[in-house]
């Protein structure tokens, strides 16, 4: 299939009818795949650089460094989590070997404090588990700060898809829970268990994900009319997909789709960089303009469907 494209920098620049126009297509993609090549993201190449360079150097360090942030428990959102720790399969209710990854993960880099609900601190606030690796956190948060602005420009694109005013999402979204998971999937051998991926198949739990894929590596996967369909790591562009309480907000309008890292014999390692947006703690995520769906807590979803995936 000829996979979506979308250019932001060209749609912010636009207006009228052509503008309209370009809403009409992003709504399209949204609901026919749920996933969507961003290209004109307006992230400079130093940031993306200097974010693999020390990714690369994080996954290609000794155990003792990665052991000294690994999570110190099942469910610890942020910090090192090693091989055979996960299946992400398991969000959906399906039992799969562990998925063949590991990853490094961090969140927010503010805390607010007026949050009522004890388990925001108990849980997605919990310290980041900083590698001593020099730089490292610095170009990271670098990294999570243009990501959470590219966030915010593309949920501003989503409302006017969705025929809303442009800044509709925006007091839903000004204390993002947000997560940026570094992955790294290893070389595969010749044996592979029955049932096992390098990330088992599940949808994303949050508003939308922002992927920078190993560029013109091959693996990530959607389901699409009952076909498992390649999606494409094209150099200088981003993938976007939608999550689960998007769909919920769309009264299922858009799809969070089902999607996988296909794991095969004698297959090459490949990183990517996952950033997870979601909407603040508290929000509640009700359908736009329906009546007849249910709605859920941000938070509280989030952090149910990530500890389901912890063996």
């Amino acid at each position: 299939m000829s996979f979506p494209r979308f250019n932001l920098e060209y749609f912010q620049n636009t207006s009228g009818a052509e503008r309209k126009k370009l809403s009409h297509e992003l709504d399209q993609m949204c609901s026919d795949t749920g996933f969507v090549i961003l290209e004109g993201h307006g992230i400079s190449q130093k940031v993306i650089d200097d974010q693999w360079a020390i990714v690369s150097n994080f996954f290609s360090s000794s155990l003792e460094i990665k052991r000294e942030v690994r999570v110190p428990y099942n469910g610890y959102p942020y910090g090192w989590i090693g091989p055979d720790q996960e299946a992400l399969a398991a969000s959906k209710g399906q039992e799969t070997p562990p998925d063949l990854k590991e990853s490094f993960n961090g969140g927010p880099l503010t805390i607010p404090k007026n949050i009522q609900d004890p388990e925001a601190y108990d849980f997605c606030y919990q310290p980041t588990l900083w590698p001593k690796i020099d730089g490292f956190r610095e170009i990271w948060e670098s990294y999570y700060l243009e990501m959470e602005k590219l966030a915010k420009r593309i949920m501003s694109a989503f409302a006017e898809a969705l025929d809303l005013e442009c800044h509709y999402f925006d007091d839903f979204i000004n204390n993002p829970i947000s997560a940026l998971r570094a992955l790294h999937y290893p070389e595969t051998k010749n044996k592979i268990f029955k049932k096992q991926q390098r990330a088992g198949a599940h949808t994303d739990y949050g508003s939308l994900t922002i992927l920078l894929p190993q560029a013109e590596t091959s693996g990530l996967q959607i389901m699409k009319n009952n076909s498992w369909i390649d999606v494409p790591a094209m150099k200088g562009c981003f993938v976007i997909n939608i999550g689960d309480l998007m769909e919920i907000w769309t009264a299922g309008r858009w799809v969070s789709t089902l999607h996988r890292v296909v794991a095969k014999p004698d297959q090459p390692a490949r990183k990517s960089l996952a950033y997870f947006h979601q909407p603040n703690w508290d929000t509640i995520i009700k359908p736009i303009n329906a009546k007849a769906h249910a709605s859920v807590v941000s938070g509280p979803y989030l952090m149910n469907k990530f500890k389901s995936t912890n063996l």
